[in-house]
């Protein structure tokens, strides 16, 4: 799998990608990253990528025409499933967004920022639009590792044990049960008898009956779909 991150600030990315689970994923071979700072594309003497914006309003705008020119330069290269935009008022990104976008080959992540983005590229350019939640950040950065790391941590191989993925919250629209380590007994405070009795069956049906109580009581939302 191929991640394309189009963005003003490549150094907020930097870290995120080449540390953990993204470090690894793509030393195995499993995933390639490539960041674009977007004013390489500005044809503009100062590398602007930002205006004002028509009708007064307070804040500046990421100009389309550097976004129109990576976005090109880019399918020049290769097809992409998807070319996706980074914006609070966006589709919400879930557990099942992360796997659907698992199984492509190639995307494209456009990063916001300033006041927003010139909405022809949203009109013409893009093909989804992702928020992370009903708030405001200074830029989408953060929002394309965050997306980026929900990805690639669930492309088969990436991590040593799958099933420790498959079993995260949200994979199945119920929230993860309690887990335990070492020591059984601390303070007086015990981890459940159930989990050191090792009967695997009445293990599974007690993680379940967790699970279902923790998303009742946490997030009954989730509990709509099912």
């Amino acid at each position: 799998m191929r991640i394309d991150i189009i963005t003003v600030l490549p150094e907020m990315i930097e870290g995120a990608i080449n540390a953990s689970i993204l470090k690894r994923a793509q030393e195995k071979g499993l995933v390639e990253f490539g960041l674009h700072n977007l004013r390489d594309y500005s044809a503009d003497k100062r590398r602007r990528v930002d205006d004002y914006p028509f009708g007064g309003e307070a804040g500046m705008v990421m100009t389309i025409e550097p976004i129109d020119r990576a976005i090109a330069f880019l399918k020049s290269q290769r097809d992409y499933d998807e070319v996706i935009f980074t914006t609070p008022d966006g589709e919400q990104f879930t557990q099942k967004t992360a796997n659907e976008l698992s199984l492509m080959q190639n995307i494209i992540i456009l990063c916001g920022h300033y006041k927003g983005v010139d909405y022809r590229v949203r009109e013409h350019l893009v093909t989804r639009e992702i928020s992370i939640g009903d708030f405001v950040l200074t830029g989408g950065e953060l929002v394309a590792a965050m997306i980026a790391d929900a990805v690639v941590r669930v492309i088969p191989g990436v991590i040593g044990d799958e099933q420790s993925a498959l079993s995260d919250s949200f994979q199945d629209n119920l929230l993860a049960p309690p887990v335990y380590t070492r020591p059984a007994e601390y303070k007086a405070w015990r981890v459940p008898e159930i989990l050191l009795s090792g009967h695997e069956r009445n293990i599974h049906e007690w993680r379940m009956e967790q699970a279902l109580e923790r998303t009742k009581r946490l997030r009954p939302d989730l509990l709509k779909d099912k």
